[in-house]
């Protein structure tokens, strides 16, 4: 693999732990080093960090906290 790419890499440890874990990102960024935008996107979507996984995750969050408040005035009552 090219330095610079690992280089960019070792900065941020999540993309390296990807790569680890998907090693065809290897190949793909030792032959095509432009590709790494491309990495990362599949990155934050394989961790859940895209837009709309992150709402889906607000949204469950938010939902298990108004459970938790009807369940805490059902006690209450």
């Amino acid at each position: 693999m090219r330095q610079d790419i690992y280089q960019r890499l070792k900065q941020r440890e999540e993309l390296l732990r990807f790569v680890r874990l998907h090693p065809v990102w290897y190949r793909t960024l030792s032959r095509d080093p432009n590709a790494f935008a491309d990495m990362e996107k599949q990155a934050k979507y394989f961790y859940g960090k895209t837009v709309p996984q992150r709402m889906g995750q607000f949204g469950e969050q938010l939902s298990m906290v108004n459970m938790l408040i009807q369940m805490a005035r059902a006690m209450r009552d």
